[in-house]
């Protein structure tokens, strides 16, 4: 009987294990699609010889997915279940994935960016669906734990998406660099082009593949039905309430802020690297697959941060913790703006650290006390995710005036994430008063 209460994965005697593990691996598979994805801003660059801000539009495809389904998806599940809405996140998923190919037959870019939208309309319903559904599986003593679990196998996928896009897209690509493509005339750029894009929608395709067989297994795996209670769905009403809560309404904010935080340090420290590395001596292509490694080397460290975090956690304050490692962060992203060469580019592979526990932490705080309006509530954190599609843009814009104040542009741009810190070092602060 103690066993059971005190086990994180387990409410009123019923064990929550085989879910927890199914729902667990959904966030590594959309961890997989999310750092697949911030390498190719350079990629379809490149590819398509456009600016840095033109390939930006691929997050904020990417991040909109997020923003437009949020509130659908908290309504889906909401009438139906939690396990519905994972069902209908995997389908979109698969879709998305596998409208590369006919993306690619096209030639032009912006039919990937409709590809990109529809597969994160599938992460939206599946973030809005397995954060609550994890924090349900247990106790509410024990919710931030049991998320923090499950969110470290989300960067295990991270990992495997930024290997992939580093081995079997970034080093298959035309070595052309970015002035060589650009004196290309149509017929070579187009022959080029097309061989680019077909190392570029193999791992998705694949990954499609796998989705599919995912989407089986759940739907044919039964859930525990305390988990996946249904109700009617009043949306204003729920959402006026739980607007009143500050906890809450703060905690939207700081998620808007973190998340464009991590995706502009995962996102550009490819643009970051590269200037520093080729300023050695390096090709371009050279020098673009090493900040990946640097890249892989930042989600090592995020993965190892998140386990060591979670288990501060049953000591320290959430709110003091989340606060201290801000402030570790800012003071990093101050070096990557002063210190140029390989001492700015560790900074920018350290902040991985400080960001680790970030989203699944705010997430908590969030929802605490929410009960079942969680699902609302989670769809309003889910919706901040915009940060990652409206913040990379402004970073890149800055990027590509390529000097500001007399210093690189790319160093200048990280201005943005020193911002984003300082918000949640203020949520911090004030989630450490009240928890």
């Amino acid at each position: 009987m103690d066993t059971k209460n005190n086990s994180i994965l387990s409410k009123d005697g019923v064990s929550f294990l085989i879910p927890f593990m199914l729902i667990t691996s959904c966030f590594a598979l959309w961890g997989f699609a999310n750092d697949i994805t911030n390498p190719m801003v350079k990629a379809f660059s490149k590819i398509f010889r456009m600016s840095v801000t033109d390939g930006a539009l691929v997050q904020v495809a990417f991040y909109g997915g997020y923003f437009a389904m949020a509130f659908p998806a908290a309504m889906f599940i909401r009438k139906y279940s939690y396990k519905a809405g994972v069902l209908m996140g995997l389908g979109l998923y698969a879709i998305g994935a596998l409208l590369f190919f006919p993306a690619k037959m096209t030639g032009s870019y912006y039919p990937f960016l409709i590809a990109y939208f529809v597969l994160t309309c599938g992460l939206s319903f599946l973030e809005t669906s397995c954060n609550p559904y994890i924090l349900s599986m247990g106790t509410e003593e024990t919710a931030t734990r049991r998320l923090n679990l499950a969110q470290c196998f989300n960067p295990m996928g991270s990992l495997c998406g930024m290997y992939v896009a580093m081995n079997f897209i970034q080093a298959r690509l035309h070595p052309a660099s970015t002035e060589e493509r650009a004196l290309l005339d149509d017929a070579q750029f187009a022959a080029m082009r097309d061989s680019d894009l077909s190392v570029l929608i193999t791992p998705y395709l694949a990954i499609g593949l796998i989705i599919a067989v995912m989407f089986l297994i759940i739907r044919f795996t039964k859930m525990p039905s305390n988990a996946d209670s249904n109700h009617d769905v009043h949306p204003l009403t729920t959402l006026k309430r739980i607007c009143r809560i500050t906890r809450y309404r703060e905690g939207v904010i700081a998620q808007f802020f973190y998340v464009g935080a991590q995706i502009m340090c995962w996102t550009f420290i490819i643009q970051y690297g590269t200037r520093v590395l080729m300023g050695e001596g390096m090709t371009e292509q050279a020098a673009e697959v090493m900040s990946q490694r640097y890249n892989i080397i930042a989600m090592v460290i995020f993965v190892s941060s998140r386990f060591i975090c979670t288990f501060f956690l049953k000591y320290i304050n959430a709110g003091t913790l989340l606060g201290v490692l801000a402030a570790v962060g800012a003071l990093l992203t101050l070096g990557v703006i002063f210190i140029d060469g390989r001492m700015g580019l560790y900074c920018l592979v350290a902040i991985s650290a400080c960001m680790s526990l970030m989203f699944p932490t705010i997430y908590g705080i969030a929802l605490q006390g929410l009960g079942d309006d969680a699902k609302f509530g989670a769809a309003g954190l889910i919706m901040a995710i915009l940060g990652g599609s409206v913040l990379p843009p402004l970073q890149a814009s800055i990027i590509d005036q390529e000097e500001v104040f007399g210093m690189p542009a790319v160093n200048v741009s990280f201005v943005l994430p020193f911002i984003c810190f300082l918000v949640i070092i203020v949520y911090g602060v004030r989630c450490a008063k009240t928890l």
